[in-house]
């Protein structure tokens, strides 16, 4: 009899424990919390917690279950560790997809050692590299951020409109520095303007001179630094300022972040000229600024609405999917982020999860805009112009082509 009662006992644990383990759909984030930049990074995953809350709170996903976010640190610059953090994800954690990575090369290597033989798809908010389009993905791997070959372009746009004709570059020798220069120093020169010297450096160094000397040696007045804020950026505007080089800065993305004022000085930057991914004037973009700040995290900040969208699509996916297996996700994605279809904005969940129960069709409207997936996975988006101002990088609106 006690026999009898102890199996039963193990049994209903065993029953319990499986339940819990299936009330759990995962997918992962991975990205660069240590590393060139990990002051760029938590906003980042604010934005993709934030829709995994709003989720849970009107009900989970799949008929009442957890939606969960385990993450993992790719570091950003360092090829092992991101494919380290992909295959503890695929592997391990046993995602649905991936959030994820940031750094374009961290995305190639997670993407090419972990997801794409795992058949797991993955949105990065933040890679931006013309590399990530060059992949063979099978379909697994998408963006909710525009392509450097735009951003480039409205780079030098930007500064051919200011009245800039002629430049010095420096570039961040990885697929993302290299991508972005490329995109410039094209666009730049064909808009007529002068890139006096362009030279690559490593990310992680300590000294910079030498490359200041060949850059400041042009004669060009105006140093574009492609390059991260925690990283090689910081050092070498640093390191120009204290050699009285340039009288002028400008930058990308990667260079837009608090940090990069603080250490380097508001004096010494005042006035520097940046570009960064943006989001249009659409209802999403209200919707999620206002959730954010309730949240406690600044919604302007660099990628963190394309961190929300990417978490949001892939959870979208997931319910039209009608299960948390990994096949057939993709075209899941595609369905929900396209038209035709009613509109879902950041937060109706509810509202969206009725619609695929009834059969409907949705169309995703973001709060980084809409993203019609083209055949690579890419999105066109929008760029923003950032300037130094105060002590600060403010936005001054959307910049075309």
């Amino acid at each position: 009899m006690k026999k009898s009662v102890l199996a039963m006992a193990i049994a209903a644990t065993s029953v319990a424990f499986v339940g819990a383990a299936q009330a759990e759909v995962k997918v992962g984030f991975i990205g660069g919390f240590t590393g060139p930049i990990e002051s760029l990074t938590p906003p980042i995953y604010d934005g993709a917690r934030l829709a995994v809350q709003q989720i849970n709170e009107q009900g989970g996903i799949l008929g009442g279950q957890t939606l969960v976010m385990p993450s993992a640190d790719t570091t950003c610059s360092d090829a092992s560790a991101a494919s380290n953090a992909a295959d503890r994800m695929v592997n391990t954690e046993n995602v649905t997809a991936i959030v994820g990575a940031l750094c374009t090369g961290a995305t190639v290597a997670a993407a090419n050692s972990a997801a794409i033989p795992g058949g797991v798809v993955m949105v990065s908010p933040a890679s931006t590299a013309p590399a990530v389009t060059e992949l063979d993905d099978n379909d697994l791997v998408f963006r909710t951020v525009p392509s450097d070959s735009y951003q480039g372009e409205i780079l030098a746009k930007l500064m051919l409109d200011k009245g800039f004709d002629e430049v010095a570059v420096t570039y961040v020798n990885n697929d993302y520095g290299r991508g972005l220069a490329d995109a410039f120093t094209e666009a730049f020169e064909a808009g007529g303007g002068l890139v006096a010297e362009n030279v690559a450096h490593e990310d992680g160094r300590a000294d910079y001179r030498s490359e200041l000397g060949s850059l400041s040696a042009s004669g060009a007045e105006t140093l574009v630094v492609l390059a991260y804020a925690d990283g090689s950026g910081q050092t070498i505007l640093r390191q120009a300022y204290e050699g009285g080089m340039f009288t002028q800065y400008a930058g990308a993305d990667g260079m837009v972040g608090s940090s990069l004022v603080e250490a380097v000085g508001a004096d010494v930057l005042e006035g520097m000229i940046a570009t960064r991914p943006g989001s249009p004037e659409l209802p999403g973009t209200e919707i999620f600024a206002e959730a954010a700040e309730a949240a406690g995290f600044d919604p302007t900040a660099v990628f963190a609405a394309q961190a929300y969208d990417a978490a949001f699509l892939l959870a979208l996916a997931i319910e039209q999917n009608g299960s948390a297996e990994r096949e057939g996700l993709s075209q899941a994605l595609r369905s929900v982020s396209s038209a035709p279809g009613e509109v879902i904005l950041p937060g109706e969940w509810e509202k969206a999860v009725e619609l695929i129960a009834a059969g409907e069709e949705i169309n995703y409207e973001g709060a980084s805009g809409s993203h019609e997936f083209d055949e690579n996975g890419d999105v066109p988006g929008v760029v923003v112009e950032m300037v130094v101002e105060d002590g600060a990088f403010v936005g001054k609106g959307l910049v075309d082509l």
